[in-house]
């Protein structure tokens, strides 16, 4: 992953480019209830892996927020009021303070991947504005900004492996080995309201308990259970199961990552990049997880801006 660096301006304002802001893969993904005001209740285990978006983020004076497309892998037209101004603004709102920004954003991470591109793009949004303006917030008023926004953005700004339950809005700190993965994005992406909202989705997996970071029931083994989501999946988004069979064929064990589209396989130490032939349109990369956001030592150092 690239390493931020600081830009000279002729405003005298800090501006920061290659922000990362990295994808996370769903481990296993349960779906263990349901509450009364139809919210689905989970299990998970969140890695990040070193694919990413990159962030450029200038402050400027004027107080505005503008978002700039920059050329990325996935050239997509994102809405004016995306993720990422709608965290800049937030932050605004909560903090007082009267600068802004200009972001660009370089979206390598697809679209509808259950990846989390979005929710990590403005949680390195509010990590990275939270300092160079100088906000002083604490990572847990950050988390309950971005919880505001999205479900997954507090994961991204606790940056590190986490086991995940409720609404997502329960998120432990764990430590998990390194870890390789063959990633493969279908073309065709897939509704997260359809899924849930399908009356065939299993809602009442058992619950895990969890001592020392891992499962009481699966002792040391990190790759366990399932995505509770992905039957659904497959039925409204076949390419979903093209991808599954391709990564199979080659002797791996696949499973969809979040709501999809997205498939993953772990790959053993040492184990070269598969050759797997993929669904057309679809995009595929060989990760590795990464053990800390980037942004977390980053954010925390005394010599940014």
């Amino acid at each position: 992953m690239r390493t931020p660096e600081l830009i000279p301006t002729s405003t005298g304002l800090p501006r920061w480019r290659n922000l990362p802001a990295p994808a996370k893969l769903n481990l296993f993904l349960h779906v263990v209830g349901r509450r009364p005001d139809g919210m689905h209740e989970l299990q998970s285990i969140f890695v990040m892996i070193d694919w990413a978006d990159y962030l450029d983020i200038e402050v400027r004076s004027d107080g505005r927020i503008e978002r700039i497309d920059d050329a990325s892998e996935q050239p997509l037209a994102l809405p004016a009021d995306d993720l990422c101004v709608r965290a800049a603004k937030r932050l605004q709102e909560h903090s007082g303070v009267t600068m802004g920004a200009t972001i660009r954003l370089e979206k390598n991470l697809p679209a509808e991947a259950g990846m989390g591109g979005g929710s990590s793009d403005a949680a390195t949004c509010l990590m990275a504005l939270n300092r160079l303006w100088g906000c002083q917030l604490s990572p847990s008023e950050l988390c309950e900004i971005g919880a505001t926004l999205g479900a997954d953005i507090p994961f991204f700004i606790r940056g590190q492996d986490a086991w995940v339950e409720g609404v997502g809005d329960v998120i432990t700190p764990i430590e998990l080995p390194e870890m390789s993965f063959f990633v493969v994005k279908p073309l065709q992406g897939v509704s997260t309201p359809a899924i849930f909202k399908a009356p065939n989705l299993n809602r009442a997996t058992p619950r895990i308990a969890i001592k020392h970071g891992l499962t009481v029931d699966e002792g040391e083994q990190v790759m366990f259970g399932h995505n509770d989501l992905q039957p659904v999946a497959e039925a409204l988004c076949p390419a979903i199961g093209q991808a599954l069979e391709s990564l199979r064929a080659q002797g791996l064990e696949p499973r969809m990552t979040g709501s999809g589209s997205a498939v993953f396989a772990m790959l053993k130490n040492g184990d070269a990049t598969p050759y797997v032939a993929l669904p057309h349109g679809a995009l595929s990369r060989k990760c590795k997880k990464i053990r800390n956001h980037p942004l977390v030592d980053w954010e925390s150092s005394k010599n940014v801006g």
